[in-house]
């Protein structure tokens, strides 16, 4: 059975991802100079890839979380078992239901503006952004509002969710699960060896959206160690590959409406701009993965943005 995205509207939805996807610009853009610092190109290559995931392509439950994330719980262990809280915000983890694991936990805080903006989480939630004893952190963890999994090290999660669709499949579970991936981490080792077992097990329940906005934290991709040809690498690994325009709503969704019974991990590569809807920000280029306004002038540019 093929899962139906006609239920809605086509340009009712798209533009809904839109004023979702501008609104998490100004909200992370805002943040970052109100606090001098954050991962702003992030939000601007990622907002319509996590905006179409939420309100178009995953099938999530209602969240379960408080609107107002609690205090961090404690490191996780059997006397704990509240530590696991982030997963909460995507809704019960109902055998019909998707679930959602986000990899590069870096780009915390568009997540939290993505959940602000889809109703899952309250906007006064920034407020705890990045203080001791808050779950609202820096670098997002599985307390962490949207998170299911602690990622660790950039690579890592793909790993935690190919174990996870495998267990679904053998229980018979119907909800498929979703990553979020950065371009950077297919610079990794362990990305590819998760490749190669989600192949392996023919994990068709398993679909990934990588932003590739070409940058990471040293500056350009290319510059510092090429992945390219992504597409063609993924397909000889035995992925169902589909490369998109990271910006465009419809192109983004129609690689997820697929057969139930698909037998290969599917991987959406959008292909991003690390500067989309800020053009002040291509001066940076391409030093780009951290944002400080250190510059007066700069700065006041920026905030006739908001």
């Amino acid at each position: 059975m093929i899962r139906s995205f006609d239920d809605k509207s086509s340009e009712d939805w798209q533009d809904r991802v839109q004023q979702v996807a501008d609104a998490i610009r100004r909200r992370v853009l805002d943040h970052t100079l109100r606090h001098n610092g954050g991962y702003l190109s992030q939000a601007c290559s990622a907002a319509e890839v996590l905006a179409t995931l939420y309100l178009r392509v995953m099938n999530l439950g209602p969240s379960q979380g408080p609107l107002v994330p609690p205090p961090f719980p404690g490191v996780p262990g059997s006397d704990n078992p509240a530590s696991f809280t982030g997963a909460s915000y995507n809704g019960p983890k109902s055998p019909e239901l998707d679930r959602f694991i986000f990899s590069p936990v870096h780009y915390a805080l568009v997540l939290y503006s993505v959940l602000i903006e889809v109703g899952r989480l309250a906007e006064n939630a920034l407020e705890h952004f990045n203080q001791d004893g808050s779950t609202v952190e820096l670098i997002g963890a599985e307390h962490s509002p949207g998170h299911e999994v602690t990622a660790g090290s950039l690579g890592q999660a793909i790993s935690q969710a190919g174990g996870i669709a495998l267990a679904r499949r053998l229980r018979g579970d119907t909800g498929r699960v979703w990553v979020f991936m950065s371009d950077g981490e297919f610079q990794e080792g362990q990305t590819w060896e998760a490749f190669q077992a989600l192949s392996h097990y023919r994990l068709g329940n398993l679909g990934v959206y990588v932003d590739k906005n070409g940058q990471q934290c040293d500056g350009a991709m290319n510059d510092v160690m090429t992945i390219d040809p992504l597409g063609d690498r993924l397909r000889a690994f035995g992925a169902e590959v589909h490369e998109v325009d990271g910006h465009d709503p419809a192109a983004l969704a129609a690689p997820a409406n697929r057969p139930a019974d698909a037998d290969r991990p599917l991987v959406v590569i959008a292909r991003t701009d690390p500067c989309r809807g800020i053009e002040l920000l291509r001066q940076r280029a391409p030093k780009l993965h951290y944002v400080r306004f250190k510059d007066q002038q700069e700065f006041q540019q920026m905030q006739r943005l908001l």
